[in-house]
């Protein structure tokens, strides 16, 4: 399972509960398939060794399913059709020259949507367009405010990379450069990872994954390289392999292919200090961030840790069940998936941030961490918001507060600016 499950889940009735569409990975990618009540006839529609992102509907009458896909560039997605008889090869409905994300929502009839588009730097449009040649009818909303803000703050793209690291995996990243950046010089990197099966970081849409793309151009602002990276075990569309690879523990690859991302980053690219390297992470990135300073301390130097679940034992087993199984079942993996059991390998600068009133990565997980910590006599730094929870929204000015302790635990520990 991954991010996308839940909109790819269950079946479709069609030719009056004759047949039903459903998707599957039984080939190793996750394709559409139409197969009749009682299992006996299958037909595969979608022919092509690539994955389908989320399902759409099915178009009975005009005989088409939708779906959303990008075969060739994982941090996109566009509308794609293919008819229900399998004949034929899949349509792109979403125009060539539209690169970036779309999203629509259908007209009971399938001949109109709403359809949002963006990119990584631009702000999402939306307008009305007619299913059979994409035809925009009406823009419903430019979004020309928000543009009007952003512009300012954009002052060079975002850079899409492609990091290999070896043994047939490719890592996409993006990376934020400073508005004044000198490429003779070398600038520190603020790494943001997430890196677990919830989601993707590296997409190219105006959430940039996670909804700090502000945050980071004001970071990178200030000097500093800021990159994310998605590595195996994250829910993109390069087969089932790759997001399967942490089945049984969640840590311990993410771990070595963020640092085998950064070392990529810092052969490549002259202007990248791996001698200033900090990271970040909130929830599932929080976790990544702690294991990222315990057991590859030579790589990172500075650790910011927010809402962390150092314990994936005590975490929700809903989530971590679906991909670990249980404690009794799989305790060598729980083990190596605790960054809490690789505390000892602290050597730079970190700060944990949490709420105590968290209903989802409970406080005591990372107290826990805390007390451990103490005991190994490492120097770290904590701070509890009083009655926050997961998302750390409550309160006044805590969003600002947040923000801005991050910022100058950054620059404390790790001075901005090129060398």
């Amino acid at each position: 399972m991954d991010a996308s499950t839940s909109a790819n889940a269950g079946l479709e009735w069609v030719r009056d509960g004759k047949e039903f569409v459903l998707l599957s990975e039984r080939d190793g990618w996750r394709q559409a398939y139409v197969i009749s009540r009682d299992g006996k006839q299958r037909r595969l529609l979608t022919k092509d060794k690539s994955d389908i992102i989320a399902r759409g509907p099915v178009d009975e009458p005009g005989g088409w399913f939708y779906y959303l896909a990008s075969p060739t560039n994982a941090t996109q997605r566009y509308l794609y059709r293919v008819r229900l008889d399998g004949k034929g090869d899949a349509e792109r409905v979403t125009p060539a020259d539209q690169p970036g994300t779309h999203s629509y929502e259908f007209s009971p009839d399938r001949e109109w949507a709403f359809h949002t588009y963006s990119r990584f730097d631009k702000p999402p449009v939306i307008d009305l367009v007619r299913l059979s040649d994409h035809h925009s009818e009406r823009i419903l909303e430019a979004n020309q405010e928000v543009r009007k803000r952003a512009e300012p703050l954009i002052t060079r793209p975002t850079e899409f990379l492609k990091l290999d690291i070896g043994n047939g995996v490719v890592m996409d990243a993006w990376m934020i450069k400073p508005r004044d950046f000198d490429e003779k010089k070398k600038y520190p990197v603020f790494v943001f990872v997430y890196g677990e099966p919830h989601g993707q970081t590296v997409l190219d849409d105006w959430a940039g994954g996670q909804n700090h793309t502000m945050f980071h151009r004001m970071i990178a602002d200030l000097g500093y390289l800021v990159v994310s990276m998605d590595g195996r075990g994250t829910p993109a569309p390069k087969g089932a392999a790759w997001r399967r690879a942490v089945y049984g523990s969640l840590g311990p690859l993410s771990t070595e292919e963020q640092a085998a991302g950064v070392k990529e980053l810092g052969r490549t690219r002259s202007y990248v200090d791996s001698s200033r390297v900090g990271i970040w992470g909130w929830s599932g990135g929080g976790s990544n961030t702690l294991n990222a300073m315990f057991r590859k301390p030579d790589v990172y130097h500075v650790g910011i840790a927010v809402a962390p679940k150092p314990r994936p034992e005590l975490y929700n087993a809903w989530f971590q069940e679906i991909f670990m199984r249980t404690p009794d079942v799989n305790p060598d993996g729980y083990r190596t998936a605790a960054a809490i059991n690789y505390a000892e390998g602290l050597k730079g600068d970190l700060l944990i941030v949490h709420g105590t009133g968290e209903t989802n990565t409970h406080l005591q997980i990372t107290e826990s961490l805390v007390d451990r910590l103490i005991e190994l006599g490492k120097r770290f730094d904590y701070m509890a918001y009083p009655n926050r929870d997961h998302g750390l929204r409550e309160g006044k000015g805590t969003a600002v507060h947040l923000r801005m302790l991050m910022t100058r635990y950054l620059i404390d520990h790790l001075p901005a600016g090129p060398r």
